[in-house]
């Protein structure tokens, strides 16, 4: 479910990060491409719309041969697209990283299996959400498609990749705001295919590891700990969570630590508080898709961002690589 607003009444997403920059926040100087002209913003490193073979197994011409890491991010509330602070915090993340290629996210709030595409091409966001300030619904990220993209995965994963024509939800597009703010680097949003269950999420990121080494970053989007009836309003800034939110985010970050991505998939049985802090697993699960594309090859693994949000909304971002 969305809200929707008139296109034409909508702020430009320069006039966005005009705005956040008028505010002190500096976001725009920080994230991938800031460095780049308007000219030659992404030139190396955007997929282009034609087939390079991929149909038959092959990848998408490589541009530059960084080995892309890894990432978790948790997306938290919708307001962290207008919110300079956390926003800041996601585009140092990812100015520490080599730029992408292209993005292929997966996001709590698409659903479906099998793994199946989205947009392949630039069009208006999903705004789905309800009651927030009126300038989230003006936003725009226009970043470009990654049709390529869709036939190489289908390759790894042996089978067609069904398309939908759906936009980025906010799950994709809020943390990018920050992480990619000229919106110049190819964003491919891939479903969760929830119901197939733990092992297979994570089986879908052993697949999806060779994008790896073709300049992609794959980026799961949820939160750590995500329970919307245990928010607090009155601690935005998470400065007291409570003891349930912090043992599960602890947990997560042992388990991590350790390489014992057998317990992270077994989460069901050998987490704690488990229904507390997700009455609901979706936000948890991207996480499974991301530590499966990085259990391939051990990496050394990192938390770009901690904390909490809300009271009891971890912030808790995972870099492995």
């Amino acid at each position: 479910m969305g809200h929707h607003h008139d296109h034409n009444n909508a702020l430009s997403r320069r006039a966005f990060m005009n705005a956040l920059l008028a505010a002190g926040a500096g976001v725009a100087a920080a994230g991938w491409g800031a460095a780049c002209s308007p000219q030659s913003a992404g030139a190396s490193n955007r997929l282009t719309t034609s087939s390079r073979g991929d149909e038959q197994g092959q990848a998408p011409e490589k541009q530059g041969g960084a080995r892309m890491p890894v990432g978790f991010v948790g997306h938290g509330a919708p307001t962290l697209a207008i919110d300079p602070g956390k926003g800041g915090d996601l585009a140092r993340w990812s100015k520490a990283l080599p730029t992408p290629r292209a993005i292929l996210a997966i996001s709590a709030h698409w659903e479906d299996a099998p793994a199946s595409a989205g947009t392949t091409r630039v069009q208006d966001l999903m705004y789905d959400f309800y009651g927030f300030p009126e300038e989230l619904y003006q936003i725009e990220y226009p970043s470009p498609g990654a049709p390529d993209l869709v036939r190489r995965i289908g390759a790894l994963m042996g089978e067609e990749v069904t398309r939908h024509d759906r936009a980025l939800d906010h799950g994709v597009w809020v943390p990018l705001l920050h992480m990619a703010p000229q919106a110049d680097v190819p964003v491919l949003q891939l479903s969760l295919p929830s119901r197939e269950g733990p092992e297979a999420l994570f089986e879908l990121g052993r697949k999806l590891a060779p994008l790896r080494d073709e300049g992609i970053f794959i980026l799961g989007s949820g939160n750590v700990v995500h329970n919307l009836r245990r928010l607090s309003w009155h601690d935005p800034d998470g400065a007291v969570p409570p003891g349930w939110a912090s043992e599960f985010d602890r947990w997560v970050e042992e388990v991590i630590d350790q390489g014992d991505f057998d317990a992270l998939v077994d989460y069901r049985h050998k987490s704690p508080g488990l229904r507390i802090a997700h009455p609901t697993e979706e936000h948890f699960q991207p996480l499974l898709v991301a530590a499966g594309a990085a259990s391939v090859q051990r990496d050394p693994v990192g938390y770009p961002v901690k904390g909490f949000e809300y009271g009891s909304i971890s912030r808790r971002c995972v870099q492995f690589g």
